[in-house]
């Protein structure tokens, strides 16, 4: 015999309520009668409904063959207010009316449930109901109750958890338990096992999507009063599916359209619609019943809309303009996203769908929805940003809101599982011991860069190396057009995760640099999945924003590193101070929402500090560099192949970008060929590529100096090797990576008074530290090293000797401990 033990129909679960309240709408119900058909349609011999303390469900279908009266009890704990639910089967109206005035008793409430003979069980055992529950209030329901229940709503882990402490309970334990508590666990004489539990099933469904997804089964019994003995001999078994957040996502969808479809009563017009059909298919526990005049309606409507999404997207391009509305832009996108994945075809309803195909149907369909309204918000407010328009930034901020709300059940269904994980983690810790693989954290490192060839995305290619040399779990989340684009080994795979992006943005000023926009709903089902213990963002673009949401969803800790000084490259880019500081405005409130801030250098985290992110929240993080890849060991004539001159070579290596103060270089360069008696036997090398390479190379045309474009790995390496001084003139940089695998490969370095870079240079022993963007400055510095090959020797040797001491393993060992215990 087959029965859900546990289903309802009344919207009154917390999750359930909090959909509700935010929707306008009041508690309402799902019909009884439906609850019994779709009982009876997924094979159940018995019905019955568990609302919650009340008979109303049950009642309404007593008059139906194969039902009985049942309800679910809000219990509390008399001492602390801590409430829990109890499933009370096959009970009378008396019975009813005697419980609901002892309940707020739990120990009183269970003592009747015993002596009147009722059968009843705990449900969710692990789920805190009012958030009160603590390991102390589940020691003493396992001593109290005999019966558990395996949930539907609830996910595999927490459903595992309970089958695998009430597997390890024994007579000892229990007894433990008792005497802590002073409970008495033998409250049945007959019970000579009463370590023994059972365990039942039920789906808890509050929306009649998932009726029956979980349920109980007793082989043999014919009679509902066999079942029941059946149940109470440990012959039960818990049969069926469980949920994940999609599932619980999924309902709230359900919830929420099938209040508006009573309120706004589209029943008659449903089936005159394709796309409302489409909807209620997905969100109806009971399709509504068409008539020979919808048939016709809605092929005429269909055919209509169909032609019209056709004109809207013809040659890739919209021919009618989107609604100015954020709710009919929604509409309308839905509706287009519906004809592409449908053809407007019929959909099948939930009640004929196999369990957890609804769910991953509806999840894919919002989400390609969702990413079609993000894709056309990011664009807009990017426009407004380049065109530092301000009073429409902030408009488009708003109607960002509207598509949180949009979102808001996966929020929820996130938000709600991962608590529920966490209880579950102390629970078995409790019961089974500390797991040692749970105790090491598990890293999500979200960044906007990483194929790219620049400080942070070789840091980063470096630290997943290192995470899988030495076995620790991190995992970096990106986002690049090109997934299956190889960089050094590194795609989508071990230590890797690239997702696809939903659009791009290339800045009008800066054409070389894109911002992707990232699937975020994808990104959130795959930190959940994979459960992520910290995420860490390195930086604040796009993917480091969805990495702030998910980690607020998800209950996280985050932190963030600092990498760089972006207001300041608004100022150089665009010349607008008002950019600059809408910058440095978004900046501080980023950074202040991590748990930790990591800064590469003091100076920019005194700069921080003073710009207004918290004081409290900013750590100097270590940095290395790779000794093995990067040493004087490869110095080989690696620039025969472009110039083949005998020369002291000057090397500068980064981004070809008039931040960089390369327009600086440029002038001291000549300036230095102008006054040096070596000038025939200098060069300059600019490893690297940008907007300004073009404008560089015409002022310094005529002078010994070569531009390699971008290079990297050995040849990289080699250019290092081969150069004899490093110049650096940048301001903004936030560390300078580029200085320390310089001095690894034992060249002395020239760096500016400003910026972090200063300070991974001695003055004097392994470099120069000169005046910011001083063209005389810079050229005295180059003039004195040039002029004395010992005094360059000795200083490349200790910049050498100086990077042995921080290898990248070291650094990145003492990171990952920082990412672990302070984010």
């Amino acid at each position: 015999m087959k029965i859900d033990l546990h289903v309802h129909s009344k919207y009154s679960d917390r999750p359930s309520q909090w959909a509700l309240r935010k929707l306008g709408a009041p508690e309402s119900f799902v019909d009884p009668a439906v609850v019994y058909q779709l009982c009876k349609l997924r094979g159940m011999h018995q019905v019955t409904v568990t609302d919650h303390n009340t008979l109303a469900g049950s009642l309404a279908i007593a008059h139906l063959p194969d039902t009985f009266l049942s309800e679910e009890i809000t219990a509390h704990f008399p001492e602390d207010g801590c409430k829990v639910h109890v499933l009370a089967w096959n009970i009378v109206e008396s019975q009813h009316e005697d419980i609901q005035k002892i309940r707020r008793n739990i120990y009183e409430l269970l003592a009747y449930l015993r002596a009147q003979g009722i059968a009843h069980a705990l449900a969710h055992p692990l789920y805190a109901v009012n958030d009160r529950l603590t390991l102390t209030h589940l020691e003493k329901l396992l001593v109290l109750f005999k019966t558990f229940e395996v949930n539907g709503t609830r996910d595999g882990m927490q459903n595992n958890s309970v089958k695998a402490i009430l597997a390890l309970l024994t007579p000892a334990l229990l007894e433990e338990l008792a005497n802590t508590h002073n409970l008495d666990p033998r409250y049945d004489p007959a019970d000579r096992a009463p370590w023994h539990k059972h365990l039942v099933g039920g789906s808890d469904d509050h929306s009649g999507l998932h009726v029956a997804r979980t349920f109980t089964q007793i082989e043999g019994p014919e009679t509902l009063e066999d079942f029941f003995q059946g149940l109470k001999s440990g012959r039960s078994q818990a049969v069926g599916v469980y949920s994940n957040p999609k599932t619980l996502g999924h309902t709230l969808y359900g919830i929420g359209y099938q209040f508006y479809k009573s309120k706004s009563n589209l029943d008659k017009h449903v089936h005159k619609d394709r796309f409302l059909t489409y909807l209620d298919n997905f969100l109806a526990p009971m399709p509504a019943t068409a008539t020979p005049a919808d048939g016709l309606w809605r092929r005429a409507r269909g055919l209509a809309r169909s032609a019209g999404a056709a004109l809207r997207t013809r040659g890739g391009r919209r021919e009618k303009p989107l609604p100015r509305e954020t709710h009919a832009i929604i509409r309308t996108f839905a509706e287009q996203e519906f004809y592409a994945r449908t053809g407007g075809k019929a959909l099948k309803p939930v009640s004929q769908m196999p369990w957890g195909e609804a769910e991953k149907k509806w999840f894919r369909y919002v989400k390609a929805t969702s990413n079609r309204v993000l894709k056309h918000y990011a664009d807009e407010f990017m426009d407004r940003v380049t065109n530092a328009d301000v009073f429409q930034i902030f408009q488009g901020l708003a109607s960002a809101g509207t598509l949180y709300t949009m979102l808001s059940p996966y929020f929820v269904g996130y938000s709600v599982f991962t608590k529920d994980r966490v209880f579950c983690r102390k629970a078995m810790t409790r019961f089974k011991g500390p797991d040692a693989l749970a105790c090491q954290p598990n890293i999500a490192h979200f960044t906007d860069t990483f194929f790219e060839t620049n400080g942070v995305a070789m840091t980063l290619q470096e630290q997943v190396r290192l995470a899988q040399a030495s076995g620790k779990r991190y995992t970096v989340i990106t986002c690049d057009p090109g997934c299956a684009t190889m960089h050094d080994g590194l795609a989508s795979g071990p230590g890797v995760q690239n997702f696809k992006p939903i659009g791009r943005y290339e800045l009008p000023e800066y054409p070389i640099l894109k911002l992707f926009y990232p699937p975020f709903l994808e990104m959130l089902a795959y930190v959940y999945e994979h459960e992520f213990t910290h995420i860490h963002s390195a930086t604040p673009g796009p993917i480091g924003i969805a990495a702030l949401l998910i980690a607020r969803t998800l209950k996280l800790p985050i932190s963030g590193t600092y990498h760089t000084a972006l207001p300041q490259y608004a100022m150089s880019l665009t010349g607008d101070e008002g950019m600059e500081d809408l910058m440095w405005k978004a900046m501080v409130w980023y950074y202040n929402q991590m748990d930790k801030v990591y800064v590469p250098s003091a100076a920019f985290g005194e700069e921080l500090g003073a710009k207004g992110v918290h004081r409290d929240k900013i750590t100097l993080y270590p940095r290395g560099v790779d000794t093995l890849r990067f040493t004087p060991a490869k110095r080989n004539g690696f620039f025969d192949r472009y110039s083949g001159r005998r020369a002291l070579r000057l090397l500068y290596v980064g981004r070809i970008s008039r931040e960089k103060n390369l327009h600086v270089l440029a002038q001291a360069w000549n300036a230095l060929l102008e006054r040096s008696n070596l000038a025939d036997r200098l060069e300059l090398v600019l490893v690297g590529d940008g907007p300004y390479r073009a404008e560089m190379e015409a002022a310094l045309a005529g002078t010994p100096c070569v531009f390699t474009g971008m290079l990297d790995g050995d040849d990289l390496a080699a250019a290092y090797a081969s150069s004899d001084l490093f110049v650096f003139p940048s301001s903004t940089d936030t560390f300078g990576k580029v200085v320390l695998e310089a001095q690894a490969s034992g060249l002395p370095v020239v760096v500016t008074d400003r910026g972090g870079p200063q300070e991974n240079v001695e003055e004097g022993v392994t470099g120069r530290i000169v005046q910011a963007e001083s063209v005389a400055a810079l050229v005295q510095a180059l003039t004195d090293l040039t002029a004395d090959p010992h005094a360059l020797q000795a200083m490349g040797l200790a910049a050498r000797r100086a990077m042995e001491a921080r290898s990248s393993a070291k650094a990145f060992d003492e990171a990952f401990a920082l990412y672990g215990a302070g984010a």
